[in-house]
């Protein structure tokens, strides 16, 4: 494979789970022998896990500085720096970064550039210099299809009530529970298709991406979702490659074993403790931490939880008054950091009480985790509906409001983990763990992907 000649650019969306799966194709691809050029802000930058020695010649950070804009505070350069209302001027100072990063392709002349749905002015400036696009969605093949063709993200006129976003839509051929929460529907509707104050909607930046790119690329793989894969590509009439889910998992001689909790970890019985983490983006308010507080109490199982102290809270008073005695030989709780795919790779662990980010989603089924889903925010609530779909995990009942309660969340557990009605879940999640964890399969997704880039560029630099 001649992938040596070859130079990317990648450009992610400011926000976290979008820049860590980019950064991880990079590797996958710079391993291959790609050369690769990443593209973000300083501080994104400085946030990003080390790279690997063995890559630095061909995987490059390259920083662009963000401009300011009125009502983005200082130094706020991801969309884990920001509150919900505030995110919309960060995509106004994103859009200001066209020139920019004109400038700098000017410098680098790469063969293509991958690129996020947010950057919908990237494919205008790589046509002036016949530099291709492809569109690298870090949503699952799911949310793609359920989000619709481009002529309905452009308007959003086949779906003209609320009531439309609470059922699969009329363009997904087969069977499917991929759809939005009543109580979320409102929310969904005004960030997708209404514009923001960088004045485009989301829906509109993704409809003008996907238009104007050559191919997609998805973080998915047949074995998990082949049927909404085959099912995009018919709907953007563009070829849809699998990149394979990205699963990292820590070397042996990585894992943590001097902390407390591993300690702690090490002394339980195998699958028995319940993991539980909302990811560093979700703000999630005192009032939902303490009812997960008690909802854990409640289960009576062993629990790891991993806990992002809200802003302005002290933390004397982020759990509820007596929670740690009375939970001190059942649980352990860790306030701030913690490294989750390794705590997610011991033995202990039985399960997983998590947001329905498909990041942790591929974490936790690469280790084989049955699932308890707790959607919160963006495409969480799809991604739940897929693993309902596909009996890897039980959503959490909630009230109309979108509220939940410690007795649902105590049983959504408790059946997930240990009763016999959960079983199907453990054994589904046991057999998906051999498609996430497959090196051979997810390796060839990533040659298929080179082998497609390697046939389009050739076929078109001889027209």
């Amino acid at each position: 494979m001649a992938a040596e000649r070859y130079r990317i650019m990648m450009f992610p969306w400011l926000a976290f789970g979008h820049m860590i799966p980019f950064l991880a194709l990079s590797k996958k691809l710079a391993a291959k022998g790609i050369s690769i050029s990443y593209i973000s802000t300083p501080k994104n930058l400085q946030r990003l896990p080390p790279i690997p020695s063995d890559l630095e010649d061909k995987l490059k950070l390259l920083e662009i500085p963000l401009p300011s804009v009125d009502g983005l505070p200082e130094n706020c350069e991801a969309t884990i720096d920001l509150q919900e209302e505030q995110i919309q001027y960060l995509k106004k100072a994103y859009d200001k970064l066209s020139k920019p990063f004109e400038n700098l392709l000017k410098k680098i002349m790469p063969d293509m550039i991958l690129i996020d749905f947010a950057p919908y002015w990237i494919p205008e400036i790589a046509a002036k210099f016949d530099i291709p696009t492809a569109y690298f969605s870090v949503y699952t093949a799911a949310t793609l299809a359920y989000t619709g063709p481009v002529e309905e993200l452009k308007t959003g006129k086949r779906r003209p009530s609320p009531e439309y976003y609470t059922r699969a839509p009329d363009w997904i051929p087969f069977p499917s529970l991929v759809s939005h929460r009543p109580d979320f529907v409102p929310i969904v509707m005004k960030s997708t298709h209404s514009p923001d104050s960088s004045g485009i909607s989301m829906a509109q930046r993704m409809a003008k991406v996907v238009e104007n790119c050559s191919f997609l690329a998805v973080r998915s793989c047949k074995e998990f979702e082949g049927e909404y894969i085959n099912l995009i590509q018919q709907l953007h009439e563009k070829p849809v490659l699998p990149i394979g889910v990205l699963h990292t998992v820590p070397e042996e001689k990585t894992i943590k074993t001097e902390t407390d909790s591993f300690k702690w970890l090490g002394e339980q019985k195998p699958k028995s403790v319940v993991f539980v983490g909302f990811g560093s983006e979700y703000k999630m308010p005192i009032e939902q931490i303490h009812e997960l507080a008690f909802a854990l109490e409640l289960c009576k199982l062993p629990f790891l939880w991993i806990l992002r102290k809200p802003e302005g809270v002290d933390s004397s008073d982020v759990l509820p008054p007596g929670f740690e005695d009375r939970t001190r030989s059942q649980g352990v709780v860790i306030l701030g950091w913690a490294p989750q795919v390794d705590i997610l790779a011991h033995t202990a662990i039985g399960g997983c009480l998590f947001h329905a980010g498909w990041g942790t989603i591929v974490e936790a089924l690469g280790f084989g985790h049955p699932l308890i889903l707790l959607s919160m925010v963006a495409d969480q609530g799809l991604n739940a509906k897929l693993l309902v779909e596909k009996e890897l995990g039980y959503e959490v009942p909630r009230n109309k409001d979108g509220s939940f309660s410690r007795e649902m969340v105590a049983e959504s557990i408790r059946r997930v983990v240990v009763e016999p009605e959960g079983e199907k879940f453990r054994s589904k999640a046991a057999q998906m763990r051999s498609n996430f964890d497959n090196k051979e399969s997810q390796n060839n997704y990533i040659n298929k992907f080179i082998e497609h880039m390697e046939k389009y560029l050739k076929k078109t630099k001889q027209v």
